[in-house]
């Protein structure tokens, strides 16, 4: 590339930290009043920049890498979740894509252990309650949850955050269960007192709590369907922090209507940000506004990975994060 600094186009309001040091090292064009883009306006972001910045809310299929400029070299998106880029098309065009991975852990894996936590013990439907001014008072059976101790807790995906939410979990005596594509190392299971099953049908017809920590990949859509979901114990309860895709939303809402499953706690959706009225009007699930990793230090951190792969990928090296053939 020439010495004259790339166009960096961002498509949604980031850090002022972040934003002022791409300010200092690039040639950028922010958004400042954070408006989404609209496909056309991402269409033509793609006509004139050197890097392209999107977010995970910015869908970016094969149609719209097809028609990008031929400046357009490297979309470096804020976010760990690459889905909702078509990486087939963008590799067929010699268009590198980096995330930001490994540094919302701790942050979506304590989003998950609050919604196992609040999801048994009813705390959204008794904060609604306070707020309503219709609470009378204590009595022995009103507002009856379940505890958590000595629950089986099953983790769809035990990578970097499954394995952070075991640790979490350990702390609140839950006995944790897993189902992974591969059997993490034996190590690992050790020291986090994890039960592995080969069968997720199996692991989840046991299970008390069930927490989502896989990615949404095409193998992943739906990986709990109404069938699987039918498999689940009435008393059980679900927490989703990964993606919505990853559950048939219209089956978990129905069996949550007629009390098949005790209850959810959702941070994703599979059709966000719209949200069906029906799982909106039920008492037992516990709503987050895909929050998981909204923490002040992790947006930096998000910022900060981003800046090293575009001034890495500029100075000729490759970019540490990376998105590699292999995950096509």
């Amino acid at each position: 590339m020439t010495t004259t600094k790339p166009l960096v186009i961002v498509t949604r309001k980031l850090p002022d930290a972040i934003e002022t040091r791409m300010m200092e090292l690039f040639d950028v064009r922010l958004n400042l009043d954070d408006t989404p883009m609209s496909r056309s306006d991402l269409g033509a972001a793609m006509q004139e920049a050197d890097v392209l910045v999107p977010t995970v809310t910015d869908r970016i299929d094969s149609k719209l890498i097809a028609e990008a400029g031929d400046r357009l070299k490297l979309i470096a998106s804020f976010g760990t979740g690459v889905d909702n880029i078509d990486l087939a098309a963008a590799n067929k065009r010699s268009i590198i894509v980096t995330n930001t991975p490994g540094v919302l852990t701790e942050d979506t894996a304590d989003m998950t252990m609050a919604l196992i936590l609040a999801t048994p013990r009813r705390l959204a439907e008794g904060e609604r309650l306070i707020r309503s001014g219709e609470w009378s008072g204590w009595t022995p059976t009103f507002m009856l949850g379940h505890r958590i101790w000595g629950k089986r807790l099953g983790i769809i995906g035990m990578g970097r955050i499954g394995q952070a939410v075991a640790r979490r979990a350990r702390g609140f005596g839950l006995s944790v269960h897993y189902h992974n594509r591969r059997r993490v190392h034996e190590e690992i299971e050790a020291e986090l007192e994890a039960t592995y099953w080969e069968s997720l049908d199996q692991m989840l017809a046991r299970m008390d709590i069930v927490s989502v920590n896989c990615p949404h990949t095409p193998a992943t859509y739906h990986l709990l369907s109404k069938r699987r979901l039918e498999l689940l114990k009435n008393d059980a309860y679900i927490v989703n922090t990964s993606r919505g895709e990853v559950i048939d939303e219209t089956a978990l809402t129905q069996l949550l209507t007629t009390g098949a499953i005790a209850g959810a706690g959702l941070d994703v959706y599979e059709n966000e940000p719209a949200i069906s009225p029906k799982l909106l009007a039920l008492d037992n699930v516990v709503l987050q506004p895909h929050m998981g990793s909204a923490t002040i230090e992790g947006r930096i951190a998000m910022g900060e990975k981003v800046l090293i792969n575009i001034k890495t990928f500029i100075d000729g090296h490759n970019p540490p994060d990376r998105i590699i053939e292999t995950m096509f």
